[in-house]
């Protein structure tokens, strides 16, 4: 396999050379992720929409929040990192919510 291109303005040309017993290893390893993939657990709509109608409570609350502490405190009420992740990322686009600098973190705040 040859890939070629650039890295920001350094030229790459690499060439990785994989025998048989590698390809099958690659080739298994990679089956196997999208079968973990396939079989994660995903939430229902309505719980989906719980979540979301929580999350904007937490912060119509507090009035505004650290990005870390929010995201902390989604990641608890989500019962994961990526749900909590998903969830900051919704109440940053929402029309609802301010995302300004703050010294040390983004700090968000509630407009609804």
């Amino acid at each position: 396999m040859r890939i070629r291109g650039h890295i920001g303005e350094w030229p790459v040309d690499l060439t990785l050379e994989l025998d048989d017993g590698e390809w099958a290893r690659l080739a298994s390893a990679l089956s196997a992720g999208a079968g973990a993939a396939a079989e994660a657990p995903v939430a229902p709509a309505g719980q989906a929409d719980r979540l979301w109608e929580t999350a904007q409570q937490l912060l119509r609350e507090t009035g505004e929040m650290q990005g870390p502490a929010l995201l902390a405190a989604l990641q608890a009420l989500a019962g994961s990192p990526e749900a909590g992740k998903r969830l900051l990322v919704r109440l940053r686009h929402s029309a609802q919510v301010r995302v300004e600098s703050g010294a040390d973190a983004p700090v968000y705040r509630w407009q609804g």
